[in-house]
This record gives structure tokens, sequence and C-alpha cells, in this order.
């Protein structure tokens, strides 16, 4: 019988201007949903009666109330994924806050409704009483710690590995929307073609090669893959990070060193020499308290963030994202003496012959 399985929003594709070159479109389609590496992310679990949901009485013509609010067993299960993830080494770090208006993940645990999670900095395009991510059933039952470490994978920018181009599988189209659609799923042809039978680009997988052990592959019942012919009896993750899960997520996410980056003075020009995909840190600890402009300059697509380090532990602030534009990413900020604050550059692609740089005025 078939497991639950997550099922994702679909999402409208991102938009980019016509015309621009393959590799640099490639590049963009690679690193859209991934989030600077050395953000700290910070998660909110919903707690009010009135954080719900409000759903149809089939055949009465009456709605009701469907809470968000999770037992404090489900919550504990997010959280042990949330640092098992982090445990990797990972340059990305995960806080625990009491106030939605401070998360970027905000988690709810409406029962009916799925597990589900948005992909990367996703998450930033909605307000701050929806949630991001949903756990709809007990993650406390056996195997489904599975699906906690999963949506935090969605969370961290990965896509469903069985929908890799990669994989090489030659469903039975006919037998998944059979299967999905009864218990205990139940879900409509749109939803299994975007969840399992629609192939994603090459651009937005997590690697070249199909990893059935990854914890973003569901497993398989048999009759579901004709193709490859030792899938035919059904897929059987673990249901824990693979290998390639922590080479991937270490590969966008490297440990971030203890030391300081380069100060960022202001109006001297930073070289930003970087590779598709690579990221540069700066400092700013301004002599004076005013409004700073931090851009970047030349030719490549770059996603540019500011951070101010508070307790020790970098705030987003402000960021601009120039992928795909004519314009290059600008990011402006009231800065204070005595403060001191982070620029993070993360480099898509340098599609033009000259010299990519940062500075502050």
């Amino acid at each position: 019988m078939t497991g639950r399985y997550c099922s994702l929003a679909q999402q409208p594709a991102p938009a980019f201007a016509p015309g621009l070159a393959a590799e640099r479109l490639s590049a963009l389609v690679d690193g859209r949903a991934k989030w600077v590496n050395g953000t700290v992310l910070h998660y909110y679990f919903f707690d009010r009666d009135t954080d719900a949901s409000v759903i149809p009485v089939p055949g009465t013509g009456e709605t009701r109330r469907v809470g968000w609010v999770g037992a404090e067993e489900q919550r504990a299960v997010v959280r042990e994924c949330f640092a098992e993830w982090q445990g990797l080494g990972i340059g990305l770090s995960f806080t625990e806050v009491d106030d939605r208006s401070e998360a970027e993940l905000r988690i709810g645990f409406q029962r009916g409704d799925g597990s589900w999670s948005t992909v990367g900095r996703d998450a930033l395009r909605l307000g701050q009483n929806e949630r991001t991510a949903n756990f709809g059933w007990d993650l406390t039952t056996g195997g489904e710690r599975a699906t906690a470490l999963h949506e935090i994978g969605h969370a961290l920018g990965m896509l469903h590995e069985h929908q890799s181009p990669f994989a090489g599988i030659h469903w039975d189209d006919e037998a998944v929307y059979a299967e999905l659609a009864g218990p205990p799923n139940f879900w409509d042809r749109d939803t299994t073609f975007h969840n399992i039978l629609r192939k994603l680009d090459r651009d937005e997988v997590n690697g070249s090669v199909w990893d059935p052990q990854s914890i973003m592959e569901y497993p398989f019942p048999s009759g579901l893959i004709l193709e490859p012919e030792q899938f035919r009896a059904g897929v059987n993750p673990p249901g824990t990070l693979s290998v390639l899960d922590k080479e991937f997520v270490l590969r966008w996410y490297p440990s971030v060193g203890t030391g300081l980056p380069e100060e960022l003075v202001p109006f001297r020009s930073a070289p930003v020499r970087l590779g598709p995909g690579e990221q540069a840190d700066f400092r700013i600890e301004p002599t004076q308290t005013r409004e700073y402009t931090v851009g970047i300059f030349g030719d490549g697509d770059a996603v540019a963030v500011l951070f101010e380090e508070r307790d020790g532990v970098p705030r987003f602030v402000a960021g601009d994202d120039d992928g795909g534009a004519p314009h290059n990413a600008t990011v402006r900020a009231r800065l204070v003496k005595g403060r001191r604050y982070f620029v993070r550059v993360r480099l898509y692609s340098g599609w033009g012959s000259g010299e990519t740089a940062v500075m502050c005025w």
C-alpha cells in the first residue's frame, strides 16, 4: 500500500527576461531557491487557537475551523530534525523563535492538510500569518520522523528525488494515478502529476545522478515503476539522510569559518572573484550613522543580502536579487555607528567579460 506523501503546492514558473543565454539561465534556475550561506533561519510553531484554516463541511454548506497548533511531542520531532541537518556542519543554522514576525519558516500541524513545505527562499513570499510548512499526520509513529527531515530538505531548497530527469524512471502512469487517488492520499490527477510524474528541469535537481536512498525520495510499492527493471518491485529509501544528501547540502552551504570577513570600506570597491554558485562575505563597521547603499557592479547575476549582528547572531536587514535582470543588485539601509553588519554576495553566474565587484557608499 502507498504511504502518505509530501504534497508540494504548484508554483508559477520563475519568469526570466527572454533571450537569456542558456548557461546564464541554467545558473539562475539552479540557484534561485537557495539561501545565502551563513543565514540563520528562524522557525516558529503556530501556537494560538485562532491559527487555523476554515474548511467546508461536505454536503452541508457549512464550514469548520481546523487548528494549526501541534502537540509538544510533534514539535519535538521537528526540532530534532532541524538539529540533525545543522549537525552536518552546514553553514546555515536554525533557531526557534516565539514571535512569528521574526521567522522565515512558520510551521503548522493541521491534520488532513497533508505534509508539505515551501522550497528554499520561496518561504519569503508568504505573509507572517501564513504557514511555510505543515505536518498533517503523527510524526511520532514508526518511520514518520523521515517526514520532518524531508520537509526541512525542501526548506533548504531541495526537490523530490524521483522527479529527477536523471532517474530514468518510466512510470505506469495510470497505475500511479489510481494508486494516489485512493487512501491515504486521495490526490487528484493534477497533484499526482505535479509531485510524482512531472520531470524537473535538469538545472533544478539536487545532483547529476538519481539517489534512491535520498531523504527526498518517496517510497513506492510495486506495480508503479516499469523501468528501471530493478525498481519494478518498488523503491524503499531508509528514511534517513543519505550520503548524497549530505554532500549536496554541504556543497551549497559549506561550514562558515569563525574569523571575520574582509571589511568593506565606503567608496572602495572590492573585487568578487567567484564561480557560479560561490559566495563572498564582507563586513561593514560604520563610522557614522546614516543611510548606506551596497551595490554590485559588473556583468553578473547575484543576490546580495545585508545582516546586522545582534548578540553575536546575524539578523536579516535587507536584500536584493538581480538574477536575470538588466540592473545590478542594490541594498539600501540605515546603518548605525558602533554596530557590525555583514554583506553576503552569492553569484549565480558571471556572463560578461568584466570583473564583478561590490562597494558601499
